[in-house]
């Protein structure tokens, strides 16, 4: 994280308008992965985000077309590789890594899809989507995680919500309650409207919780992976519409349907201006006295 004069702190971001495609080999992807973490920290991004679904181009591998459970089960034997392998590029380029999200199985066998965060000093942290869509319960029988938790990295909090559950405000609203001031969305959609539906939430979020939110997605095709066929994306960087920030709340967003890496500078002070002093002041003049969202915490 670099600082300014005074007291301004800001952070660079990254997010991945990644081509889903097939692979020749394992080191295919190794490299493909590597050189888009490489290019962000050649930038001196802080963060870098991988999209939705990112691990389930590895199933080209496989000869035939494989659903459901099977594809699971070809993918758990990827889990720990693919672990590593974000956890040293972390480490060996100096940027924390939102890796995406990987389909696996816990301990009794249950499918979830899980958003890994590997930080620049070695740390791994874990963010389950909590509302799979229909799509993800129908093709693999995901299911959903029950707590959004901040994750504490040397920027500052931050969290996690995969794609659907940017469509959900009361998600948002607990994260930015723990602390966090940039939310991560990798997602995956194969339409334009779908595309949409996580923007446009997501922009409001953005405004209503006065934070930023940095969308990563997939583009492209990926034959012979079932549920992956084709992608529609437009990463983006989304900020407060305010003073003080982007035009129209777009701090930077890629080209849809065309691979490539997008970057912004954020002001974390911004965000703390404009919730104290801003134009409206969404979190200060919530009305509790009529409204108050109770969250029981099932955490150990």
């Amino acid at each position: 994280m670099t600082q300014t004069s005074g007291s301004n702190t800001r952070v660079r971001v990254a997010a991945i308008n990644y081509r889903q495609e097939r692979l020749a080999s394992w080191s295919a992807f190794t490299e493909k992965v590597e050189e888009w973490t490489r290019l962000a920290a050649e930038y001196h991004c802080d963060f870098v985000c991988f999209p939705e679904f990112l691990s389930l181009q590895l199933l080209t591998l496989e000869t035939p077309l494989i659903k459901g459970a099977a594809a699971i089960d070809h993918l758990m034997r990827y889990t720990e590789p693919l672990l590593a392998l974000f956890k040293r590029l972390a480490q060996n380029y100096k940027i924390n890594i939102i890796g995406g999200s990987h389909l696996q199985r816990d301990a009794d066998g249950t499918c979830h899809n899980i958003a890994h965060v590997f930080t620049r000093q070695g740390q791994h942290f874990q963010q389950g989507k909590i509302h799979p869509t229909p799509s993800e319960r129908d093709a693999w029988n995901v299911h959903g995680t029950s707590d959004v938790d901040v994750i504490a990295t040397d920027c500052g909090p931050v969290a996690v919500l995969i794609c659907y559950d940017s469509e959900f405000p009361e998600l948002s609203r607990r994260a930015v309650d723990q602390g966090a001031k940039i939310i991560f969305v990798p997602f995956c959609t194969d339409d334009r409207q779908g595309y949409l539906r996580v923007r446009y939430c997501s922009q409001a979020r953005a405004i209503e919780n006065q934070c930023y939110m940095v969308l990563s997605g997939n583009v492209g095709l990926l034959p012979g992976v079932f549920n992956m066929g084709i992608q529609y994306g437009q990463s983006c960087i989304l900020t407060p519409c305010d003073f003080g920030f982007a035009r129209d709340g777009i701090a930077s967003e890629a080209e849809p349907n065309t691979e490539g890496l997008i970057m912004a500078e954020l002001r974390l002070d911004d965000l703390d201006r404009a919730r104290t002093a801003g134009t409206v002041r969404n979190l200060a003049d919530r009305r509790l006295d009529l409204y108050q969202v109770q969250w029981k915490d099932t955490r150990s």
